[in-house]
């Protein structure tokens, strides 16, 4: 069985959403009076019943013959103009360059941004969104890519059922290093508040994602966060690629990303 196939809700992107009434914004956070719990009640989207992430029981899964492996067009093809990263107060986020894209899809998807979901080198920490038979990783990374095929830009295409296709790669903790995500960690500490924003070299995208694309579970899903748009075709890899305890630690604490609930029990302060 080379392909895996699963009908199931799955979701990703990580931006500061806002919703207005009047002069009235609403942020929205994980904790508090507008955290997860009650996000529903500020962004309707997210009480709908393709919500992402999801918990993947392989049991429940079907191989679909239909689907082939996917195609990264343009990943490695990075050119020489720095990329940036960007503290958006809940993760770091890394624009992507429009000639980058995926093939094997119904439609031309464009890159945008890839992001990562940080949590801790302990399971049951859950640092990863989406989960393998309850299972979670220590991080997970997203690439999210907007139907460029039917749609003129990221903003239009997320309102629309067809509108997204979003890579998860799921990551767990080793001894050795990853050499591809120190493109990311070692600039961590420029962007430890929210807002800010720093040029890094341009490196290969492709790099971080597993060796075998043609293994997934595949569903129509959702925007992890608000506002919870269910316009997300969902590509999650069954093979896992590794960080060492040291670079996922440092993806934790080297910043004051506000999804990391735990952070204080797993970073003790600096004396």
């Amino acid at each position: 069985m080379d392909l895996v196939g699963l009908s199931l809700p799955l979701l990703l992107v990580f931006w500061q959403w806002t919703t207005t009434t009047g002069a009235a914004v609403t942020y929205w956070t994980y904790t508090g009076s507008v955290g997860q719990s009650k996000w529903a009640e500020y962004f309707p989207d997210c009480g709908g019943k393709a919500q992402s992430p999801v918990d993947v029981a392989t049991v429940q899964t079907q191989y679909d013959p239909s689907l082939g492996p996917l195609t990264p067009l343009g990943y490695s093809q990075h050119g020489n103009k720095p990329f940036s990263l960007y503290n958006n107060g809940h993760t770091v986020v890394v624009p992507l360059p429009g000639w980058m894209g995926l093939g094997g899809l119904p439609w031309q998807f464009t890159a945008v941004q890839m992001h990562l979901h940080w949590g801790s080198e302990a399971p049951e920490a859950g640092g990863s969104e989406h989960t393998i038979n309850g299972q979670s990783t220590a991080a997970e990374l997203h690439v999210v890519h907007y139907n460029s095929e039917l749609y003129p830009n990221m903003s239009v295409a997320m309102t629309q059922q067809d509108g997204l296709a979003v890579l998860g790669v799921l990551i767990e903790t080793g001894e050795e290093a990853n050499p591809a995500f120190w493109n990311i960690l070692n600039y961590l500490g420029r962007v430890r508040h929210a807002g800010q924003s720093v040029s890094i070299p341009a490196f290969d995208v492709q790099s971080l994602l597993p060796s075998d694309l043609g293994r997934y579970y595949r569903y129509n899903g959702s925007l992890t966060t608000p506002p919870c748009f269910q316009s997300v075709l969902w590509t999650l890899f069954t093979e896992t690629v590794k960080m060492s305890h040291t670079q996922v630690r440092e993806g934790v604490c080297d910043g004051d990303f506000l999804m990391l609930e735990f952070k204080a029990s797993l970073c003790p302060p600096l004396l």
